[in-house]
């Protein structure tokens, strides 16, 4: 077995037994990373110097019994929407194409803590804004599944790094589904934690009370094992939580006998792909053969969540992206005369099609005159959507339904029809407007070999609960070990 082959976990065991060495398993990814790229294109930005450098002073400390953590020596990467120092963020925008930061963002800092090994920054929409990662300034990602296919997004480049074994895990960010989607069409795991849960300092904001920033990995145990490194209080940031961290991995094997499960009636309807339905409801199936109750439950502001959604993410984008104008940092134009056109011009050439269209609608959802008729109605809705998610929680202990509607789509099939695009979250949407926490497991593939993602939900702040449901499903199956053919 290639070293490539292994989930962080096991080359985790294999550094710690002296095995192989953190350089070796670096330069094998690299190399990957070399071979797939001009078909993935899952990286924006690889950075083989600093990776090797890491990894030399990795197998240092292996040498001297001094390990930063267990994940010393891992090579991962991370969606270009967090800060790195020293290296190019992005946010998959020409707005940002030559900014490097002066300090990582908080998550990156703890992943060095760690020991991990950062082999680069991955591919995105632009400014987290989109469902396919066709929206990047810097080309589209392709399926590692099927490359005439999207990987998703917005994290679609997180996803398909993973997927493609060019390393071991990844972070990406979630604001309306864009880890649990892009894991569901590249057969892998993606956990969005709570909102608050992990450090937003540092990340490149989309939506402020939407975003959060989670692990994608090949399976449950090393999304768990990631979460442990990142889900802490930080006091650069001001909606982190104070709540203490779990052990993630205590509990991972206890089964969900005994426990309940509700299925949403809401989440079951007219357009869900029929293989997508069976996958879902042949998962239900066999936690009640382990001895779950399923029990159907109602969340009846579903309907309104995608209407929310974008009134709520596109006023917030609009007034977060405002700071980009070209005299800060960023993009400036250079042929401009005055502030008024610097202004303009900046802005006009250095966002996308996506990325103005929200600004449009969030600048006017705000507008004097309309804020509580749009942005203010919005919110009173999300608290009804969160109070759906209070009352079913009273009931059963985590919820069952799909990621997406569909299987992965083909590349360019809906760039021209915006709303078939935010079609694509319409599963994911609620639970990140409640701030819950939620993940996207394996569940199979269609006959045609496109994966299918199962979608798991908790009360917040139960990743530990999340995640131990997730691997009950998990462990009998061997999804995870089916790599692309590439």
């Amino acid at each position: 077995m290639a070293a490539t082959d292994l989930t962080l976990l096991e080359v985790a065991a294999q550094l710690r037994a002296g095995g192989v060495s953190s350089v070796e398993v670096t330069k094998a990814c690299l190399q990957r990373i070399e071979r797939l790229e001009p078909k993935v294109h899952a990286f924006v930005k690889v950075d083989a110097p600093g990776a090797l450098a890491a990894a030399e002073a990795s197998d240092a400390r292996r040498r001297a019994g001094t390990a930063a953590s267990p994940l010393d020596g891992v090579p991962v990467a991370v969606k270009d929407m967090l800060s790195t120092a020293g290296l190019t963020t992005t946010a998959g925008s020409k707005m940002l194409e030559h900014f490097v930061p002066p300090t990582d963002a908080t998550v990156v800092a703890q992943l060095r803590r760690a020991g991990a090994v950062l082999l680069g920054k991955l591919n995105q929409d632009e400014f987290a804004m989109g469902s396919s990662t066709e929206n990047s300034a810097f080309g589209p990602t392709f399926n590692p599944y099927d490359l005439t296919r999207t990987p998703g997004g917005s994290s679609g480049g997180s996803a398909a790094a993973v997927a493609a074994r060019e390393c071991f895990a990844s972070l990406g960010t979630d604001t309306g589904g864009s880890i649990r989607q892009p894991a569901a069409f590249t057969n892998v795991v993606g956990l969005k934690p709570t909102w608050g849960r992990v450090s937003r300092s540092g990340v490149v904001a989309f939506a402020s009370s939407l975003d959060q920033v989670g692990p994608l990995t090949r399976t449950v145990a090393d999304a768990a094992a990631m979460l442990q490194v990142l889900a802490a209080h930080d006091p650069a940031d001001a909606t982190s939580s104070l709540r203490p961290a779990d052990d993630y991995s205590v509990q991972l094997d206890g089964g969900v006998k005994g426990l309940k499960l509700g299925l949403p009636r809401e989440y079951f309807v007219g357009g869900l792909h029929p293989e997508v339905e069976a996958a879902v409801r042949a998962a239900a199936a066999e936690y009640q053969q382990q001895g779950a109750t399923l029990v159907e439950v109602s969340l009846p502001h579903t309907r309104a969540a995608l209407a929310t959604y974008y009134m709520v993410a596109s006023a917030e984008a609009a007034s977060n992206l405002s700071r980009y104008d070209g005299v800060r940092y960023g993009h400036r134009s250079a042929d401009a005369r005055g502030l008024r056109e610097l202004y303009v011009k900046s802005r006009t050439e250095g966002f996308g099609p996506e990325v103005k269209r929200r600004i449009m609608l969030g600048t006017f959802a705000l507008s004097s005159g309309y804020a509580d008729a749009y942005y203010g109605k919005a919110q009173a809705v999300r608290r009804l959507i969160r109070r759906d998610f209070e009352q079913v929680f009273a009931q059963v202990d985590a919820l069952l339904t799909p990621v997406s509607p569909v299987p992965p789509f083909t590349l360019g099939e809906r760039v021209s029809d915006p709303m078939q695009m935010y079609l694509a979250d319409v599963f994911t949407i609620p639970c990140s407007l409640a701030g819950l926490p939620g993940v996207s497991v394996p569940a199979g593939f269609t006959t045609s070999g496109l994966p299918i993602g199962l979608q798991l939900m908790a009360p917040w702040f139960e990743e530990a609960r999340l995640l131990k449901v997730a691997r009950a499903y998990e462990r009998g199956h061997g999804w995870a070990t089916r790599g692309p053919a590439l």
